[in-house]
């Protein structure tokens, strides 16, 4: 018995030593710090400040799997014919030190992922990491589980969202959400990550299936995930809202930061009014404002979304999918997806960024 006890207790402490962090993201004021370090210490560009940004992509396919039979087959791929979901989050993987390299802190990964064409009116296919009840799909997680391994390695922080509007119809019902919620932010706690930001779910005001998720109530998920916690340690969290949307009062009187999209806001200086009009709203509290969505581009441009963000002090987050006629190479989203920094649109993003950054 005293042997099998003390089995248990090396297995315990190995795990433990498995499982030690080396990233942790926090708040001060409207600044991210990771590790304690504000993050882009000491940066300008241009005059403007770049310290306590988290300059991010989307990426939120990189566990994606259809487990819809009679739509598995759109996204194979060209050279083997099949879709493969372990060789997608492989290649993700491979992808993530060039990122990191170009000056990319965050990326935003879902558990019900997002449209694989870019954008959808039906959405057929079935990507979610979470089953109808609010339990959670082993082989989904153990995918999330790799990338999120390989990020803490790497020192970026994943803005982890668990419900997407083309994918919240799979739940049951509402005590379904509130159980999906409980298990994935307990899974996160046990493990013990530091590098996340929670995102409840991707643009709360746009055709959510339960009330729960829709942004008059959204915020109760928002507070059930900051009563978790471990030995006093909880996420970070907050909730999207789609293009040009002002975050509603409710959310904000909650929310530990901003997540706003910039899809549809065709002028840069109106991303600037964005920021200006929700730090003038009576119940922001001074949390950063994030854009983790925005899908305009020129970047070759001196005044772009991108620029005008961080003009006016708010991390922007790029999001790129295949369009009409575009190859392989194009687009995050799209499945399947090329990780690498290998389209046109891709170099100039990265480019800017690593030319801003470094």
């Amino acid at each position: 018995m005293k042997k099998i006890l003390l089995a248990l207790l090396l297995l315990s402490t190995l795990v433990a030593q498995a499982q030690k962090r080396e990233t942790d993201v926090a708040i001060q004021g409207e600044d991210f710090y990771i590790n304690t370090t504000i993050t882009l210490q000491g940066k300008t560009y241009e005059g403007m400040r770049l310290e306590g940004l988290l300059p991010n992509s989307r990426m939120v396919q990189g566990i994606y799997d259809d487990l819809n039979p009679e739509t598995r087959d759109m996204w194979q791929y060209a050279d083997s014919g099949k879709w493969d979901a372990d060789r997608n989050t492989a290649e993700f993987i491979k992808a993530m030190p060039a990122w990191k390299e170009h000056g990319l802190l965050a990326f935003t990964l879902n558990l019900q992922g997002g449209s694989p064409q870019g954008y959808s009116k039906a959405q057929p296919w079935i990507n979610s990491a979470i089953r109808p009840d609010g339990s959670l799909d082993d082989a989904f997680m153990k995918r999330l589980e790799k990338i999120l391994d390989k990020a803490d390695q790497l020192g970026m922080v994943v803005m982890l969202g668990y419900f997407y509007f083309g994918q919240d119809e799979r739940l049951n019902d509402e005590a379904a959400v509130i159980n999906a919620v409980k298990n994935v932010t307990n899974w996160l706690l046990d493990k013990d990550y530091r590098n996340i930001l929670v995102e409840v779910n991707n643009e709360s005001n746009v055709r959510y299936d339960h009330a729960i998720l829709k942004p008059e109530r959204v915020d109760e998920l928002i507070s059930l995930v900051k009563s978790m916690n471990r030995n006093g340690r909880r996420l970070l969290v907050s909730t999207s809202f789609g293009g040009g949307f002002i975050p509603v009062d409710n959310v904000l009187k909650v929310n530990d930061f901003v997540l706003v999209h910039g899809n549809g806001v065709k002028d840069p200086a109106k991303i600037e009014d964005m920021v200006k009009t929700i730090r003038a709203k009576p119940d922001y509290k001074g949390q950063p404002i994030v854009f983790n969505e925005d899908d305009h581009f020129d970047f070759e441009k001196p005044y772009n979304n991108f620029v005008a963000a961080t003009k006016a002090h708010a991390s922007w987050g790029y999001f790129d999918y295949r369009m009409k006629d575009e190859g392989f190479a194009d687009g995050y989203q799209s499945m399947p997806a090329d990780w690498g920094i290998n389209s046109a649109r891709k170099k100039a993003f990265f480019g800017l960024l690593k030319k801003m950054t470094k």
